[in-house]
């Protein structure tokens, strides 16, 4: 595969064209990281103000206590969304529910390993590890084992 980088002279022009045969499950994925990479998001950190920062630096999203939480590796952020809106307006990022409570990152998963009762763990490159529940772990388990990801 060919890449190519051409400079510009206005940013507003800026654009990335994929050129391939087949819109395969590869070529997806490389568009949703693409798309997701400009992604800004706003909420509060723990020093309590104000701030932006790239969805593709978030781990996972939490719901608790009636508020949604953006996990990324230096902060914790309360966002104004609900946790079923970001399940449906990030998934075509690559996030995915895991959980009642928890909207994971794909693109940061480290691996999965086996819990019990059909559960599983989801292993984040942070370190950090997710309980997938046997109501999601099917669904994860097609997208992650058969390359779905788009």
């Amino acid at each position: 595969m060919r890449v190519s980088i051409r400079k510009i002279a206005n940013k507003q022009d800026e654009q990335v064209l994929i050129e391939c045969v087949e819109e395969t499950a590869e070529i997806k994925e490389i568009e949703a990281y693409i798309r997701s990479k400009g992604t800004e998001i706003s909420g509060i950190g723990t020093e309590r103000i104000m701030k932006q920062f790239h969805l593709t630096d978030v781990y996972y999203f939490e719901a608790l206590d009636e508020k949604v939480f953006a996990y990324t590796l230096e902060d914790v952020y309360e966002i104004k969304m609900r946790l079923y809106e970001v399940e449906e307006m990030y998934a075509k990022y690559h996030f995915v529910r895991c959980s009642k409570s928890v909207v994971m990152n794909l693109m940061l998963l480290d691996s999965i390993s086996p819990a019990l009762n059909g559960r599983f763990f989801a292993h984040m490159k942070n370190g950090e590890k997710l309980m997938i529940s046997r109501q999601y772990a099917q669904q994860i388990k097609q997208i992650v084992m058969g390359g779905n990801l788009g």
